[in-house]
């Protein structure tokens, strides 16, 4: 036991420290996403602690940040819409349609972990993560720009003035702050983004600059400030929403993309902290627990959320490994949300940007321009389609594109490898020795290899480095095994596998009367001198 709480207890102050500057990130980024998907402040805020709570505690990936998100909120602002069509403007119908479906989307996600389809992330190209990563860090740094205009009448309008070269400034100061700080000796264990955060606030605050806040960002979204009560039961959404074939009908389309974005987005991104962290997290308990995460906050009135690479990378950068940083950083949102938000709405947004922006240039795979004329063209080719995609669509748009192309690619590649060595025994035996695999892709290639009409009567078909991988391939040998018995010809199957060979007998068992079952495997020889082995 003692050995236990020193173990979890060993990163504590930099869990602390890392999970209150966390807490001030996830500010802004839940109240913008709330905004993109037409929902009050306080939903997106209450989805940020509730999903980033118990992720950090269930989860499958210490010191990885969960809450509201982006790419989510960008499929939700569809379904609010519609949903507030379906009734009077004041019944606000699509907020708990968007409940509603939060809850299905949970249901799904805790099924893809029960059903252990959490492995499948594995089957993820390097190409793809990478594009993925790029993509992300692009969006990311897309977003803090909506961060450098105001509302003016009703519109949204680029700063200027003075207005803009305070924000620069600020940003910059808060950026070489983050930069500098770990290069001072005595200085490089403090968390730099909570310190820049800290430094640029005060500055701001006491020279009392007319730039933009945390409060004034939610004033001109139309909210009402950030200040609000514990979460508390939504029964109302059972009431609102019929439980009827026509609104399973509505919700679950919605409700399947959110699942796959949500779970694609934080699989992901337990890889990318596996990499950073060299440590390795479960997939499957973390859809589990995010499951299990939007079902409560759909329950309690809250948006939904997954994994946020920024927030995770910040916490990585600031020493955040263990579960305690996610909580902290939960409970910190919390606090701001009951007693704090007074303080936390007079945060300058130029200081949270900066953090957004180190976040940016720290995620970007700033290698993949010097290796783009080292790696195959296929392969920057995806890893461009993913980046362009997750930036113009989304993120499970993005992958999936990325995955079926690399596998497209891989197939094409691997067809155009099979072979055929043609040589004829003593006895006027033909041999057809082939190589490479054998698999949906490459049959037809396989098959213009054999010329039935011209070939003897004894014809032998040797395996020894080829493999059959599917269906298509098992059809293939037996069409080929047909062509020549129909014309009276003897064939052979030689040095399958004993894999094969019982696919071979489960497909068709009159077929096996083809297959030689001799020892005799060229890769294998018995040495004549017993010395040999000395």
């Amino acid at each position: 036991m003692t050995e236990f709480i020193k173990k979890q207890t060993a990163n504590f102050r930099n869990d602390i420290l890392s999970g209150i500057t966390v807490a001030l990130a996830l500010v802004p980024e839940a109240v913008a996403f709330a905004f993109v998907a037409g929902v009050d402040p306080l939903v997106g805020l209450y989805a940020a602690f509730m999903v980033g709570l118990i992720t950090s505690i269930f989860g499958g990936r210490p010191g990885m940040i969960s809450g509201a998100t982006g790419a989510l909120a960008v499929v939700m602002v569809t379904l609010v819409a519609r949903g507030n069509a379906m009734g009077a403007p004041e019944e606000n119908l699509g907020l708990y349609y968007l409940f509603a479906t939060v809850i299905l989307m949970g249901i799904i996600q805790v099924l893809a972990g029960v059903l252990k389809l959490g492995k499948f992330v594995r089957i993820i190209p390097h190409p793809v993560m990478m594009g993925f990563v790029n993509g992300l860090a692009i969006v990311i740094f897309l977003s803090q720009l909506g961060m450098f205009k105001k509302t003016i009448n009703g519109e949204k309008a680029w700063l200027q003035g003075e207005q803009l070269y305070l924000m620069i400034g600020l940003v910059g100061l808060t950026m070489l702050i983050m930069w500098g700080l770990p290069k001072i000796k005595q200085l490089k264990k403090l968390p730099e983004a909570l310190i820049a955060i800290l430094v640029v606030s005060t500055i701001a605050i006491i020279s009392n600059f007319d730039i933009a806040t945390v409060g004034s960002f939610i004033s001109d979204g139309g909210g009402e400030g950030l200040k609000g009560g514990l979460p508390t039961l939504n029964l109302e959404t059972f009431s609102k929403v019929p439980f009827t074939w026509e609104s399973i009908k509505f919700i679950l389309p919605y409700a399947l993309i959110l699942a796959a974005i949500g779970l694609i987005e934080s699989l992901m991104t337990l890889n990318l902290i596996d990499d950073l962290t060299e440590t390795r997290g479960n997939g499957n308990k973390e859809c589990v627990a995010q499951g299990s995460a939007n079902i409560v906050t759909g329950l309690f009135g809250g948006m939904g959320g997954c994994a946020m690479i920024g927030q995770s990378i910040i916490n990585i950068k600031g020493g955040g490994r263990g579960r305690l940083s996610g909580i902290v950083a939960a409970v910190m949102l919390l606090i701001f949300i009951l007693f704090g938000s007074s303080y936390i709405e007079r945060v300058p947004i130029a200081a949270l940007v900066g953090v957004m922006f180190m976040v940016v240039i720290g995620t970007f795979e700033w290698s993949s321009f010097r290796i783009s004329n080292k790696i195959p063209r296929t392969d920057l080719f995806v890893l461009i389609l993913v980046s362009a995609l997750t930036v113009i669509f989304d993120l499970a748009i993005a992958v999936i594109a990325g995955v079926i192309v690399s596998a497209l690619v891989f197939s094409w590649e691997n067809a155009t490898r099979i072979r055929a060595r043609k040589s004829f025994r003593e006895d006027g035996t033909k041999i057809y020795e082939i190589w490479g695999p054998l698999f949906f892709g490459s049959i037809t290639t396989f098959n213009d290899k054999f010329d039935v009409k011209n070939d003897p009567d004894n014809v032998e078909i040797d395996f020894i480095e080829s493999r059959i991988s599917d269906h298509s391939a098992l059809e293939a040998i037996f069409n080929i095994v047909e062509k020549y018995e129909t014309v009276g010809k003897t064939i052979h199957l030689k040095h399958l596998s004993e894999e094969c060979k019982i696919l071979l007998h489960k497909s068709n068992p009159k077929f096996m009367k083809v297959i030689i079952n001799d020892i005799d495997d060229p890769r294998y020889h018995i040495a004549e001198d017993p010395e040999a082995f000395n």
